[in-house]
């Protein structure tokens, strides 16, 4: 029940900061919609540990800065090769094993890495992450696994 209710404020909070309305019909309304996406959760029986991963949070505050700073470094090196004059780009399909065995896990790395100007996840597995690097530089980032150990971390995995 407590994940209910922490699910239903964090669904309105989300609400309110997306909507920027304050009227009392709107805010009614988006209580009500957060009220009946949780009810809905609860019949289909998926509010459980992943869905509120309030464990994660500590993690996430030290996760979601080096992420940021990810994708600025990346930002920076992407915009360099597009305004080369010679355009020094090298795609590349990266294949690699991950280390994290959660969904949450997963799914946070192989977002991470998209989230990263110059690589694109493409598949993700259990065993194995396909990944598009724009350059070499960006193909080796993946195959060294710095992200990889982050987001293992991040899971819970030390």
């Amino acid at each position: 029940m407590l994940r209910a209710i922490g699910s239903v404020v964090l669904l309105f909070a989300f609400w309110v900061v997306l909507s920027g309305f304050f009227t009392p019909f709107l805010l009614a309304a988006g209580l009500g919609s957060s009220i009946a996406v949780v009810w809905f959760a609860r019949r289909m029986n998926v509010v459980d540990q992943e869905s509120l991963p309030l464990h994660l949070v500590p993690r996430a505050l030290w996760y979601w800065p080096w992420l940021m700073k990810e994708i600025a470094v990346s930002a920076w090196a992407v915009t360099r090769v597009v305004v080369h004059p010679r355009m020094p780009i090298a795609p590349e399909l990266v294949r690699f094993r991950p280390t994290q065995r959660t969904a949450v896990g997963l799914c946070t790395h192989a977002n991470s890495i998209t989230l990263t100007p110059g690589t694109i996840t493409v598949e993700v597995g259990a065993d194995e992450i396909l990944v598009h690097a724009l350059t070499a530089e960006a193909a080796e980032g993946v195959r060294s696994g710095g992200m990889d150990q982050l987001a293992t971390r991040f899971e819970g995995r030390d």
